[in-house]
């Protein structure tokens, strides 16, 4: 099978991201993904979707964080023993190079539910980008005195609707509900936003062209598996927010953000806000 240089570099460029976004637990089994790959190993079969693609395509389509999850997704269902016994988990030192040769040893046998996870592209809903919302949500109601309609496109699993019902520790500062099983810390760099002004939801929207079903337990599973597996935080974070996306009844429109944004976000007498984030798997 001819290896595309292309491919070779998008991995290996992966892997040193992984390692600068503090997964090194990724960082180091993506490159022996990329080893298998240069020499023509089982992985190259996976990747054949991409033979031929230019590393712009490569990158736009994620192809290389795409195989990094497919491999997390396995291992987090069960289906491959060895795969999930050598996985990083709480507590225990990751063994990337043990995790790898699980993995490779579970092409074969699994390739038919590898092959079909490669065919969605990553949608991780990262709560903690809430973050850096909460401040302008509060300058909106400080500055309105008005309630607000929130939409969001590209929602994946509408994680994020939620914004307001999460705890966040912005450094010394806190805003939210105390007793909310989703916690939001930030090393916050000067001062707080305008934690004190009285802010109100009272409409809520999110569209996504292929939304996450969070009610299907193998769409969950699909979501939780594009958090990189040695980052236990963000794992907790989430689950903890799809809890109370359940509980809230969340729902996501399937629909194009155009068509969707023209429908919903007229402006109503009353009321003030949206938000338009960028797709939740980008």
């Amino acid at each position: 099978m001819t290896v595309n240089p292309e491919m070779l570099n998008a991995l290996r460029l992966q892997a040193r991201a992984c390692e600068r976004f503090g997964s090194p637990f990724n960082g180091a089994f993506v490159d022996h993904i990329a080893d298998d790959y240069a020499g023509g190993g089982p992985v190259a079969g996976l990747l054949a979707p991409w033979d031929g693609a230019d590393l712009k395509t490569i990158f736009d389509e994620a192809a290389p964080i795409r195989i990094a999850n497919t491999f997390n997704h396995l291992a987090m269902g069960g289906e491959a023993p060895a795969l999930s016994a050598a996985w990083p988990r709480p507590g225990a030192t990751p063994d990337p190079e043990a995790a790898w040769v699980a993995a490779r040893e579970a092409i074969g046998p699994h390739r038919a539910m590898l092959e079909a996870f490669l065919t969605h592209e990553p949608q991780t809903n990262e709560v903690g980008r809430t973050a850096v919302l909460l401040g302008g949500f509060l300058e909106v109601a400080a500055q309105t005195g008005l309630p607000l309609r929130v939409f969001e496109v590209g929602a994946s699993a509408g994680l994020n609707q939620f914004w307001d019902r999460f705890h966040y520790e912005l450094g010394p500062h806190r805003w939210g509900d105390p007793a909310s099983g989703v916690r939001i810390a930030t090393d916050w760099q000067g001062g707080p936003p305008r934690l004190t002004a009285a802010l109100e939801v009272v409409e809520r929207g999110a569209c996504d062209r292929r939304p996450t079903d969070l009610t299907d337990p193998t769409q969950r599973r699909r979501l939780l598996a594009c958090i990189w597996p040695d980052q236990f935080d963000r794992q907790a974070r989430s689950r903890a927010a799809i809890e109370l996306a359940l509980a809230n009844a969340v729902q996501v429109d399937a629909a194009d953000a155009l068509t969707w944004t023209r429908a919903k976000v007229a402006p109503k007498a009353g009321a003030e806000g949206a938000i338009r984030v960028r797709p939740a798997w980008a």
